[in-house]
């Protein structure tokens, strides 16, 4: 089993910027692959970015292209996402989701077996 926990949401203006973490623990992280989800209030959850479990490949939203980073740091079993230039379309939960050997092209809801609880994120214009 794989515990997830995100943090690092908050309140932000227009053109802000904000750094998501996520610490996984209950596996050998170096294993997973890490994704970040978002969900807006009445949409259904969407893909956002993937990291591979080798750390080698990413997949990006089009909505976060050159805007927002995904990373990992095996050695803290951490997973994050760099956010620049928010728009307040931005704004939503954002969820950390992870499973075993998962590659850049893992980009589905169904696909991922662990989630963490999320973490509010919200862009004022």
């Amino acid at each position: 089993q794989v515990q997830l926990v995100e943090s690092g949401g908050g309140l932000v203006q227009a053109g802000g910027s904000l750094r998501l973490s996520c610490v996984a623990s209950g596996r050998t992280f170096s294993n997973l692959g890490m994704a970040w989800f978002r969900q807006a209030p009445g949409k259904e959850r969407e893909f956002t970015a993937v990291i591979s479990w080798s750390g080698g490949s990413t997949t990006y939203a089009d909505s976060a292209k050159g805007r927002f980073t995904i990373s990992r740091d095996n050695a803290k079993n951490t997973a994050y996402l760099q956010m620049n230039s928010l728009k307040p379309e931005d704004t939503a939960v954002y969820y950390c989701a992870a499973r075993a050997y998962g590659t850049a092209y893992h980009t589905a809801v169904s696909q991922y077996t662990y989630w963490g609880l999320g973490t509010q994120v919200t862009i004022s214009s």
